[in-house]
């Protein structure tokens, strides 16, 4: 289905980036593995999508929240690969704490990689898009952007940030031929979310459990090969922000 196209997955090395390489992989895309620092783990994936799959898959290091280390990777790619048919941003980091005593370089660094993570590579993806008139652009968003979390007051703006950038990059770019779409997951069991597991907002989960990664990376499968759809932002969030 998607064999002769390379993805490109942002936090790639584990959880939801994992899964979705490994979905994309076994779809028949090459894909390019983006991770911040656990070089064992990314090259993992990586075999597992060669072994698996039979696929072309490379793994780079990159810190998506600087603008010239994102263009410089994206050059690697398109020298590795060619070209690139899909951007998942995915690439996503964490420092809770209450609004009142949140200190702002734990703001910053939330706000600098999940969000302008996404535009930089967005930014330097759209050329090779350009050029071949079609691309997909998958941002992993998160029901916080949605219903706001309370001791997430850094995360959830650079969620809610994410749909605001899907909404206009889908706007912009669709008479180019490229699609930019939006995931929100809610509660996903990944090493992330493994002190929430008790949290009571599961509660309130309709589905009554946490979802997969392997739950997310199908609604992506999904998003990347859904030709007529843009714009949309699909919760895989088992019901919470109904």
């Amino acid at each position: 289905m998607l064999k002769g196209r390379t993805a490109v997955i942002t936090g790639g090395s584990r959880g939801i980036g994992a899964a979705i390489a490994e979905k994309l992989a076994s779809l028949g895309a090459d894909v390019a593995i983006l991770y911040a620092g656990n070089t064992e783990a990314a090259e993992n994936v990586c075999r597992k999508c060669t072994e698996q799959y039979g696929v072309k898959a490379l793994a780079y290091q990159c810190n998506v929240a600087d603008f010239n280390a994102a263009k410089e990777t994206v050059a690697k790619i398109k020298g590795d690969f060619g070209t690139a048919h899909i951007l998942i941003n995915n690439a996503g980091i964490t420092r809770d704490g209450l609004l009142a005593m949140m200190r702002e370089e734990d703001f910053d660094s939330v706000i600098d990689t999940n969000l302008k993570g996404a535009f930089n590579m967005i930014r330097h993806c759209t050329g090779l898009f350009l050029r071949q008139k079609a691309g997909v652009i998958i941002n992993i968003s998160s029901v916080a952007g949605i219903m706001g979390n309370a001791g997430q007051a850094n995360y959830s703006a650079s969620k809610a940030g994410l749909i605001g950038l899907t909404k206009s990059t889908a706007r912009e770019l669709a008479p180019k031929g490229i699609r930019c779409n939006a995931v929100a997951p809610g509660f996903i069991a990944t090493d992330m979310t493994e002190d929430q597991a008790d949290s009571p907002l599961l509660a309130s989960v309709p589905l009554g459990r946490m979802g997969t990664p392997e739950e997310v990376a199908d609604g992506v499968a999904y998003l990347v090969c859904a030709e007529y759809i843009t714009g949309e932002v699909l919760r895989i969030d088992g019901g919470i922000a109904i």
